[in-house]
């Protein structure tokens, strides 16, 4: 569908003072160069200044009458064909802006000549011709907007050449041009072609094809020439083109009378390659280590039926205007130098083409899918396509039409468009028409910059029209601009130049015409301010615009144009009311601004839209840096008491919220509650209560659940306890209360909200410590609950491990630095030994070790214990643990027993059992006992037993603790070992009165056995 409106895209015009009838004509970087008819065979060159003054440059001869002219932005050289004596030619004109400057020396040359320094320095100072042959005439040209390369269509093919930089010297750098691949089309007559970035479209009469050279490896021999044919399918299964385009050669029927129409086709990606026409490829590019192989990608075919409509008969149904239109990546700047031309980076690609009445608008990119289809009102011309309008000539008009690239464009550049981040109109919105001028006669027509280029040819009858003085001009400045400098332009012809207004004026244009439907017809509303804003990131997404004047005031369009179309969404009741959010958030306004411009001050609230529901839900949930007035927060209040109640709670939690009136919010919350009670009310009406002073009312509201079911409630809140500010975790009025009031609950509440993902473990740490007022430096008691209440629940290994650490770490710390705690723990070792599987058992022979001496600090038994259990336990990863463990492993007992669990855990039983012998023999048996078992056991005597020898042989009878350990080892031993393994480790100079008992017991034990 195309919708009319009557808006001004046209500015002031003006007439080309041309010497000649133009035949053909085309437009590059500042200049308009218009090839006259055969006649006079000249091509005049004009400057195109500010307000589409055309000033004259100069012209030159050429061999015979263009056919065809082209111009490329990359290397600034003009390509012709021409013809003469019923031959036709290919020419490049370089260097041909030096005939400005008065030089008429003209060089030329063939493609590909080699040029000496001394012959190449002339070229300084004159315009070299380039001629291109070839085989077969040319037929058509087209060249690469991004890299300077040239395409020619030939019958049944299509040769490439690409521009070369040769650089003579330092001062010297010349263009030529070098034919690197042909592309054989079998039965292929091209009308019209386009090239861009290895990208082609050809159209013949009604076929359209668009290809992709892709480069491939080379092939082991680089000097091979490469030729790829690319496969078709010679019977194509059902469903493909088998019925659709049959070969040629079964459809040469006998009878002339008949005509033959194929069926319309549209291939896409993939199945394009069913179109059957068979491309082969043929490299003619000198081999060199550089040389590029390609092959082709189907992208499209197409294929359309003659129009039997009654717009028309069959033989005027033929395609026109194929274009390939690049779009860049936004930034990408436009110089005169080819380098940086070369450096544009492409971000999309769209082709247009175009019948008589109608036209087709595709996007190239991963997936080729048509978005828009261009509807005209009469027949057709010529069309040229750009970044924001599409400009159809008929017979009688110059119609303008939006167009979508901008929109397709953004999505390929901005992951975040279409998520609640950003917006942009869809690629599927309706076009619509602009403008509709009248002409008389228009025949052809292109585009440059902000400027239209339109050639007029009339009738013998329309010239008499046209000299009545009730002609119209598209602007009043035209009749001032408008002159004729040549009597002999009066019969027939005129070559205007047309200026399309200013971004800025279109843009103000299309917002004003907007507000006469905003109360009559929303879809149109909403329509044209899309296309305003489509407008805009049009002239954002020019590689010019960086450096355009009108950057700032661009700029401010697109955000005025994102807040107009949020307040649409806000505003009105639509299905895509959810877009108010990312446009109102790329608008840049504030929840304030926002308030101001759709609820009035004053105003009674009767009902709300869903926009702006769903903006201000959306908004008011997230960590903004804003905070509402009293009267703003109120009104909110009110806003969302009548349009979602079931909101006001979490509402009431946002930090924007933070200046709402307590006592007007518990109002508004008891009246919720008679409808939808829940936790989460009765939690924030207790966070007002707080917020008022009023103790009775908060412990009220808090003794009306139990604490696990309101430990829920902050998982459904969880801006009840904390709050972003500038990316930094902030506890709120309510849990400081919590923390002197009821700081298990604030525990509890702070791990379930960890363990749902609500809080991670350094926003946990961030927050516990501005709680409780402590340094970056410090742990708070109050942190070390919430890490071993964590222990308790939390599965994930990474963790855990993390946890462990920190706890040990914090552990050692107090008990090295003799620092305790600032409040009570929550938790003692016993309540971790029963609730916590990281915690064990403390072991005997540490009860023992510790029983021997008491610590430094009795004070500071809690951490010891809690050290001892934590290492006690299995979980703790040892070698980890080390090294936060070292400040304690002189600490006295306490430090015995942590360098004796962590030789344990890393497998050095004989270090533990000297470190025991030597600093604490009571407990060595013990730990024996306990630790020397299954796969350990050999240490009993392998290294206890002589150690044990040893050491009684040099105390003798003034250690009795050795005595006694010496004798229950002995006894372990012999009741595992045999009565000759047993015999051999006793000492020879031993008292046989004290080792004959256990000798007995072990020749006992065999014969019992």
């Amino acid at each position: 569908m195309v919708r009319l409106y009557n808006l001004h895209p046209f500015g002031s015009q003006g007439v080309v003072p041309c010497k000649h009838e133009p035949a053909h004509f085309c437009c590059g970087r500042d200049v308009l160069f218009v090839a006259s008819t055969a006649a006079s065979c000249r091509v005049e060159v004009f400057a195109v200044r500010d307000q589409g003054r055309c000033e004259p440059m100069g012209s030159f001869a050429t061999l015979g009458p263009v056919l065809r002219m082209a111009h490329s932005q990359a290397g600034d050289y003009l390509v012709t064909i021409e013809e003469k004596s019923k031959a036709t030619f290919l020419r490049a004109y370089m260097n041909w802006r030096c005939m400005s400057a008065g030089s008429s020396r003209v060089c030329v040359r063939m493609v590909g000549h080699k040029m000496e320094e001394s012959y190449s320095e002339t070229l300084k100072e004159q315009m070299s011709i380039v001629e291109m042959p070839l085989s077969d005439p040319p037929l058509c040209i087209s060249c690469c907007p991004v890299n300077g390369d040239l395409l020619v269509g030939c019958k049944n093919k299509l040769v490439m050449f690409c521009l070369k930089y040769l650089v003579i010297n330092q001062n010297l750098t010349v263009l030529d041009f070098e034919r690197s691949l042909i592309l054989h089309i079998d039965n292929l007559i091209p009308a019209e072609v386009a090239f861009c970035a290895k990208h082609i479209a050809v159209t013949t009469e009604l076929d359209v094809l668009i290809l992709k050279l892709e480069l491939v490896q080379r092939s082991v021999d680089g000097t091979e020439q490469r030729a790829h044919r690319v496969s078709t399918l010679e019977k194509p299964v059902d469903g493909g083109v088998k019925d659709v385009s049959p070969s040629t050669h079964t459809l040469q029927l006998e009878l002339e009378e008949f005509i033959i129409c194929h069926k319309p086709v549209e291939l896409l990606g993939e199945e394009s390659k069913l179109c059957e026409i068979p491309i082969t490829l043929e490299s003619t590019e000198l081999p060199t280590e550089n040389t590029k192989c390609f092959e082709v990608q189907y992208l499209l075919f197409r294929r359309f039926t003659p129009d039997q409509s009654p717009f028309g008969f069959c033989e005027e149904t033929k395609l026109h205007s194929v274009q390939l239109l690049p779009v860049y990546q936004t930034g990408s700047s436009v110089t005169a130098h080819e380098e940086t031309e070369n450096n544009r980076e492409l971000l999309s690609l769209f082709c247009f083409f175009s019948l008589p009445h109608v036209g087709y608008l595709y996007c190239i990119g991963k997936l080729v899918e048509l978005i828009s289809t261009y509807q005209y009102s009469e027949k057709s011309e010529q069309a040229v396509l750009t970044p924001q309008f599409l400009h159809v000539i008929t017979s009688e008009k110059l119609q303008c039409f939006t167009v979508r690239c901008s929109a397709a464009a953004a999505r390929d550049e901005d992951p975040f468009i279409d998520t609640t981040m950003k917006a942009c109109p869809p690629v599927a919105l309706d076009v619509c028409t602009l403008r509709m001028q009248l002409f008389i006669g228009p025949r052809a027509i292109c585009h440059f910059k902000n400027h239209i280029i339109l050639l007029t040819k009339a009738d013998t009858e329309d010239i008499t029209e046209r000299r009545k003085p009730t002609r119209r001009m598209l602007s009043r400045k035209a009749d001032s601009i408008k002159s004729r400098t040549n009597s002999e332009s009066e019969p027939g012809w005129n070559l205007y130049i047309i200026n399309t207004v200013s971004t800025i004026q279109l843009y103000r244009e299309m917002v004003d015409y907007s507000r006469t439907y905003e109360n009559v017809k929303t879809e149109s509303c909403i329509h044209l301010l899309s296309e305003a804003h489509l407008l805009v990131r049009a002239a954002i997404m020019d590689p010019g615009f960086l450096k355009s004047d009108e950057k700032e005031e661009v700029l401010r369009a697109f955000r005025e144009s994102c807040a107009f179309l949020g307040d649409c969404y806000s505003r009105f009741d639509t299905k895509d009311y959810h877009l108010a959010l990312p446009y109102y958030r790329m608008s840049g306004l504030s929840v304030t601004e926002v308030l101001k411009r759709l609820v009035s001050e004053g105003d009674e609230i009767q009902t709300c839209e869903r926009g702006f529901i769903f903006y201000l839900t959306h908004s008011l949930n997230e960590d903004i840096n804003e905070e509402l007035s009293k009267e703003s927060a109120n009104k909110v209040l009110q806003i969302f008491y009548l349009a979602d109640p079931v909101q006001l709670p979490h509402i009431l939690c946002s930090p924007c919220m933070r200046n709402v009136c307590p006592l007007t919010a518990v109002n508004y919350l008891q009246k919720v509650e008679k409808m939808v009670p829940s936790v989460v009310l009765t939690l924030t009406k207790a966070f007002m209560a707080l917020k008022m002073g009023d103790l009775e009312m908060y412990e009220h509201e808090m003794d009306f659940y139990k604490e696990a079911v309101l430990t829920c409630g902050f998982i459904e809140q969880p801006k009840l306890l904390r709050q972003h500010k500038e990316g930094v975790v902030i506890p709120t009025e309510f849990a400081v209360h919590l923390k002197k009031m009821q700081p298990g609950l604030l525990v509890a509440a702070t791990v379930a909200l960890h363990e749902n993902n609500k809080i991670v473990l350094e926003e946990a740490d961030t927050f516990f410590k501005m709680l409780c007022n402590n340094s970056e430096n410090t742990i708070p008691q109050l942190l070390v609950d919430f890490w071993e209440a964590l222990l308790v629940v939390c599965s994930q290994e990474e963790i855990l491990q993390e946890l462990l650490l920190r706890v040990a770490s914090q552990y050692v710390w107090r008990i090295s630095k003799q620092q305790l705690p600032e409040t009570k723990p929550l938790k003692t070792t016993e309540d971790l030994i029963n609730s916590c599987n990281h915690f064990g058992l403390i072991f005997p022979w540490v009860t023992s070790i510790m029983s021997v001496g008491s610590p430094s600090g009795k004070d500071y038994l809690e951490d010891t214990s809690k050290l001892q259990s934590l290492l006690c336990s299995q979980s703790i990863n040892i070698a980890s643990a080390v090294p936060v463990l070292e400040p304690l492993t002189e600490a006295g007992n306490v430090g015995l027993t942590i360098h004796i669990l962590c030789n344990t855990r890393l497998g050095k039983y004989e270090d533990a059992i000297e470190q025991l012998l030597k600093r604490c023999p009571d407990a060595v048996v013990l730990y024996a006992q306990h630790e020397l078992k299954g796969d350990n056991q050999a240490v009993w005597w392998n290294k206890l037993l002589p150690e044990l020898c040893k050491r009684t042989r040099l105390t003798g009878n003034d250690c009795p603790v050795l005595i006694s350990s010496l004798k229950e080892t002995l006894s372990v031993v012999a009741m595992e070992l045999e009565l000759r393994d047993f015999l051999s480790l006793l000492p020879e100079d031993g008292t046989a009165a004290f080792f004959l008992p256990h000798l007995l017991h072990c020749s006992q034990r065999k014969l019992l056995a």
